[in-house]
């Protein structure tokens, strides 16, 4: 859960996450301000935390510095409730040190710390992971080429076998819950050995299939699996690059991101014309250990991990129990991890409005992308007669749109730069939502007016569908750099929670995708979606003009206010 703020920060220019938030996530892997307890500089709380140095390394002891709602509860405090000193990573490291303790760190210029490994290996990393989030996106979709041999070939209903699309995605939602925090007890590297090892054995009983039953099962624990990666990878990726140097491996890892999916139905539309539907799920499964073969070379890049490796050695060589890292030392138990990334997202789920909102609306979006992955056949293969692989080649137009939307990002900077040049404040970061907003309604209109009728040249329904891909990157990018600076002290939680809502309710579209666009008319289906997607387009204008006030009722917030002429922002 925890690299998830990271991940989406990587698409936000300037970063949404101070250099000190992610010093924090990259050294402790947890969340929230970091409170001394009064009795943290007495004698008597010197003595307490070494004699439970053993404990504490083992997660079973606690210590006297605490973090607000991280020892022994799932409740957020209120700001009010703080009590104590806040303090940062590296005066935490000094106080420690005043103690006795020798804390372990990177030594410079050695190669330990990952920021430091050459430009060859941070690339290998970048390239290995980056495909392992790829092969996910490619999981999710390339199905979608052809849904119909599977039901025919078992007898089935087509409702029963889009289940294989709603079961994967599902998994998405629910496997980072008790996946992410796996990460700071094995590390990153084994973590995507395992899922991808499981994600590429549970390949083949799709390949295999006898009955829709496996089908499904294996989808959706191929799923679960595949959720992992991409909950980690975006945190490999600022594991070993400074933020200043992110721009072509961000690049990189977008561009999988969204361009993955889309890329599923052109190359599965092919291979199921061509040679049937099981082959889908054979390329998918080749694919699949290929990235497994990747993932037994990615070297371990959570500083946390190599920092514990490291300390693990200086004691046995040294015999001086001493050595340490701040990470073993205020370590939570497993337990109260686990607890943690469970309960928390739900928590924030419904009591946020911010959370909320920004929640249900990149639910809609995401929820319009694979309805595309159903809409597009209807449109041309149904209603214009074109083959499936063909069909998949039209996806090019919306990978064009998210392409062009990259292009977006240096005038949003301006704009970005211009709002906050007397005060940084999360409200700024709306300004592409608010563009986007009207334009994905326009889109989807086109689209519903332009892919109902054979008359109608299927340019009409290309230009819709790039104006599509523009707006969701514009609302996606802006969403969620508003959600991570609204609650940039719970920014993994708040992330989580979005994720969990957009996956589950992503999931449910092939449900009735097919029921609503055959039953209601292609036009009418669409322009349904045109109207819900212009009923919450003032969303963004809303929470620009009333977001602080909400904020400021929050126990879990930033208050961050907007900066009047002569005024300097506040941030509590």
């Amino acid at each position: 859960m925890t690299s998830e703020p990271i991940e989406a920060a990587l698409f936000t220019r300037p970063p949404a996450l101070t250099l000190e938030q992610e010093e924090e996530y990259r050294t402790l892997d947890r969340e929230g301000p970091l409170i001394l307890n009064e009795d943290s500089t007495t004698t008597v709380g010197v003595a307490a935390r070494r004699a439970s140095l053993h404990l504490t390394r083992t997660g079973t002891g606690t210590g006297t510095l605490h973090r607000v709602s991280t020892r022994g509860t799932t409740q957020f405090a209120a700001k009010a409730e703080k009590a104590g000193t806040q303090v940062t990573v590296g005066q935490l490291a000094e106080i420690h040190t005043k103690e006795g303790y020798k804390i372990v760190s990177f030594t410079p210029g050695t190669g330990e710390d990952p920021r430091e490994w050459s430009n060859g290996k941070k690339w290998f990393v970048t390239i290995a992971t980056s495909l392992l989030c790829l092969a996910v996106a490619l999981g999710s979709s390339i199905i979608t080429g052809d849904m119909h041999g599977p039901v025919e070939e078992f007898g089935s209903t087509q409702e029963i076998g889009n289940l294989s699309v709603t079961c994967f995605v599902i998994g998405f939602g629910i496997g980072p819950l008790f996946l992410a925090p796996l990460s700071e007890i094995f590390g990153r590297s084994l973590v995507y050995q395992v899922s991808i090892f499981v994600f590429f054995i549970f390949t083949l009983p799709a390949c295999l299939a006898k009955n829709m039953a496996t089908l499904i099962v294996s989808r959706q624990i191929a799923g679960i699996a595949a959720s992992a990666p991409v909950t980690n990878v975006g945190g490999s990726i600022a594991d070993v690059w400074d933020v200043k140097d992110r721009g072509g491996p961000m690049a990189l890892f977008s561009g999988t991101l969204f361009i993955g999916p889309c890329l599923g139905p052109m190359v599965g539309g092919w291979i199921g014309e061509r040679a049937g539907w099981r082959w889908i799920y054979w390329v998918l499964f080749i694919f699949v250990g290929v990235c497994f073969i990747f993932t037994l070379s990615i070297p371990e890049s959570l500083a946390p991990v190599l920092l514990a490796r490291k300390a693990k050695k200086l004691r046995k060589e040294t015999g001086d129990e001493s050595h340490v890292t701040v990470q073993e030392l205020e370590k939570l138990p497993f337990s109260e991890v686990l607890k943690i990334a469970l309960l928390r997202p739900l928590i924030m789920l419904f009591t946020e409005p911010i959370v909320i909102f920004m929640s249900i609306y990149l639910s809609f979006v995401y929820s319009l992308l694979y309805l595309m992955f159903f809409a597009f056949p209807i449109a041309f293969v149904e209603i214009r007669g074109w083959g499936d692989g063909i069909t998949g080649i039209a996806f090019i137009s919306i990978m064009l749109g998210i392409f062009s939307a990259g292009l977006f990002v240096p005038m949003n900077e301006r704009a970005y730069a211009k709002a906050t040049q007397h005060g940084a404040y999360p409200e700024a970061r709306l300004y592409p939502m608010m563009f986007g907003a009207f334009m994905m309604p326009a889109a989807l209109l086109m689209f519903a007016f332009t892919g109902a009728y054979p008359w109608v040249h299927w340019m009409g329904v290309c230009i819709s569908a790039y104006f599509f891909g523009f707006a969701m990157i514009l609302l996606y990018v802006s969403a969620n750099s508003y959600i991570i600076d609204s609650y940039s002290s719970f920014a993994a939680t708040a992330m989580a929670a979005k994720t969990l809502m957009r996956s589950e309710i992503g999931a449910m579209v092939p449900l009735f995708v097919n029921q609503m666009f055959h039953h209601m008319g292609f036009q009418y289906a669409g322009l349904l979606l045109a109207l819900v997607a212009l009923a919450i387009a003032p969303m963004p204008f809303v929470f620009y003009r009333y977001g602080e006030k909400i904020r400021a009722h929050s126990k879990r917030a930033t208050q961050e206010k907007r900066p009047r002429v002569g005024v300097v922002s506040e941030k509590v």
